[in-house]
């Protein structure tokens, strides 16, 4: 290549390997590059990584993500993020099965990653593993009771709020909530955010309106039918995920009752085959899927100096979680 170019090898190398310091003039550098296009040269990456200490890519390892289409656009946040950077992903996805855990880690480490991205299926609190004690590491859509282990995760309280204000804004005050049963912070985060709002607008929290059940259409289905049997029905009802509300739909339908002008209905999660599938179609809060990813790969470049985020030190951090009105909210009946 350097006979071809009319250099020698020595600037060559300088050149294709981007060597800082080096006083090469413009023409020179725009004529290696070219005859390197033309003879198919492609740079040795591994070996340019040992010199600069990094490999440009990033490890993401997850329980089920991959293998889930709500989920996708974790991946696409992560992925587009790392891409303007110059970054690759290395996705692999374990299925819940720690020793293949174990072996994929193990197979990032051997590769030299720049970081990981160790991310869960759904918000949820998770012990490190550690092996990753050894890499720059950022949670995903999961948290450590570590608070300097930092992470990417949803407001469950803000996107509780978010869901009952929207039910409020609209003139409900008799508001019900089918909770999930599993002991997890959406649980918990979006029930506090359904008594924050309800407390913000005076409106007393009744007991009898809060019930808890498996988060499917079968478990929404048996919460809707003893919420709306009461002799003081709700006139809303925010449910934990899109799904409950599936069951909540049919519920209603059984009883004689329409959405949203004799029952307002919203959900959580915005999973559009759902949203989208029901009739009418279903108000939710949305997770940023896209968002926790994107911000968790600008929270490890910035954790391990590869490039300046701005961002300050790397954190554990909550994402807001945005209202996606479609037409199952309205103004309540006179009962």
């Amino acid at each position: 290549m350097a006979a071809a170019a009319g250099v020698s090898a020595t600037t060559v190398s300088h050149i294709l390997n981007e060597v800082e310091g080096k006083r090469i003039n413009a023409e020179t550098r725009q004529r290696v590059l070219e005859t390197a296009r033309e003879l198919g040269y492609a740079p040795n990456g591994l070996a340019r990584g040992l010199r600069l200490k990094r490999s440009n890519t990033i490890g993401f390892v997850s329980d089920q993500i991959a293998t889930t289409p709500h989920a996708g656009r974790i991946i696409l946040g992560a992925q587009e993020e790392a891409a303007k950077h110059d970054l690759l992903l290395l996705m692999l996805n374990t299925g819940g099965d720690q020793e293949l855990e174990r072996r994929e880690i193990e197979l990032l480490l051997q590769r030299q990653v720049d970081g990981v991205l160790y991310a869960s299926m759904y918000h949820r609190v998770v012990e490190v593993p550690q092996l990753l004690r050894s890499v720059p590491t950022v949670l995903l859509d999961a948290r450590s009771n570590d608070p300097g282990v930092p992470s990417a995760v949803p407001d469950e309280v803000q996107g509780g709020e978010t869901a009952v204000r929207e039910l409020i804004r609209h003139g409900h005050r008799r508001i019900g909530f089918i909770n999930n049963v599993d002991d997890i912070p959406a649980t918990h985060g979006r029930l506090e955010g359904y008594r924050r709002a309800l407390a913000e607008a005076g409106i007393p929290e009744d007991p009898r309106l809060v019930v808890r059940v498996t988060t499917d259409a079968a478990g929404g289905y048996q919460a809707a039918l003893r919420l709306l049997r009461a002799d003081a029905r709700p006139t809303a009802l925010f449910c934990f995920a899109d799904r409950v509300a599936m069951g909540v739909y049919r519920a209603a339908a059984e009883l004689g009752l329409s959405i949203p002008e004799d029952l307002s209905v919203i959900g959580f999660d915005d999973q559009e085959l759902i949203c989208d599938g029901l009739f009418p179609g279903l108000t939710t809060v949305a997770l940023p899927h896209y968002e926790m990813g994107a911000r968790a790969v600008a929270q490890l470049l910035a954790l391990t100096g590869v490039r300046d985020q701005g961002t300050g030190p790397a954190a554990q951090e909550m994402l807001p979680c945005p209202l996606v009105a479609r037409a199952s909210v309205t103004s309540p009946p006179r009962l």
